[in-house]
């Protein structure tokens, strides 16, 4: 029978004696409320995806370097060399790509992670009641350590190629809270659907492969013909992307208005579906799993 088929209890203490109380609809009444309460099983699962991550591993934090390091290399040859395509206003090339890679990198750890971790922790979820949107919202943890690892790479390109941000720099917290939003939802989404279909996990690699492409991350968005930028923004990445150039390279990297406000609906349309259909798949996972 599954864990969810029974409310959380809920104990009342006096002076003398203590009585358990079952009613009905509890978990679903205070679900969002549970999730507070259960914040510290989120830390303990985000510390051990960390420790798992880094520990016992040859290459360890070295690997959060050398990916996007290595893949800005590639798009700078390829598409800043042999294709020569523009830069955003004057700076190089090579820093446009990294500023473009710290989202798409954080962007794709997460979705990854997240869409696996209900399979990885099937044992817990099948035997112990907690809000499950803990697991794969910990997964996320990670990613932003990895993110901060790489981020010290760009501060030391910036520092290489003598290029000082602006003021917008102060505007990148936010930009990071949007990266997060726009990984969580579908990762939710996916997840959810990744309990029932098992198939889906063969999926994920080549979506997030292929994202890399059709995303401008390799290039500034600028080069998309001015017809189709609006259509391009379709991507939540995009939107995303720019604004985290926009705080890296200042005005050298204007931000597409109408394509930034379509970037932040459709975040916002898949955060609410991620959110509803695991929330709607929720009460199956211990069953499914």
């Amino acid at each position: 029978m599954s864990t969810q088929a029974f409310p959380v209890s809920k104990a009342v203490s006096s002076s003398e004696e203590r009585v358990l109380i079952l009613e009905p609809g509890r978990a679903e009444k205070n679900y969002w409320t549970d999730i507070w309460h259960y914040r510290e099983l989120f830390l303990i699962l985000a510390w051990r995806d960390i420790t798992v991550r880094y520990k016992q591993t040859i290459i360890g934090v070295a690997w959060a370097v050398i990916r996007p390091f290595l893949a800005m290399v590639v798009f700078t040859v390829i598409f800043g060399r042999l294709a020569k395509l523009p830069s955003d206003g004057n700076a190089p090339y090579a820093l446009m790509v990294f500023a473009g890679m710290l989202p798409w990198s954080f962007f794709s750890t997460s979705l990854s992670s997240a869409s696996n971790s209900l399979i990885g922790n099937a044992n817990l979820i099948s035997k112990v009641y907690f809000p499950r949107l803990i697991v794969p919202a910990a997964t996320v943890v990670t990613a932003f350590v990895d993110f901060l690892i790489s981020f010290v790479i760009l501060v030391g390109m910036m520092v290489y190629y003598r290029f000082a941000p602006g003021w917008n720099i102060l505007f990148l917290p936010l930009f990071m809270l949007l990266a997060l939003l726009a990984s969580l939802g579908p990762g939710l989404w996916i997840t959810a659907l990744n309990v029932k279909y098992r198939d889906f996990r063969y999926v994920i690699p080549f979506v997030v492969q292929l994202g890399l492409y059709v995303s401008p991350v390799g290039f500034s968005s600028s080069v998309i013909p001015e017809r189709w930028r609006l259509l391009y923004s379709l991507n939540p990445m995009v939107g995303v992307i720019d604004g985290f150039r926009w705080c890296i390279l200042g005005g050298d990297s204007p931000i597409y208005w109408p394509g930034f406000a379509l970037s932040l609906v459709v975040v916002a349309f898949f955060l609410w579906l991620g959110i509803s259909q695991f929330r709607k798949m929720e009460k199956s996972f211990a069953d499914l799993i």
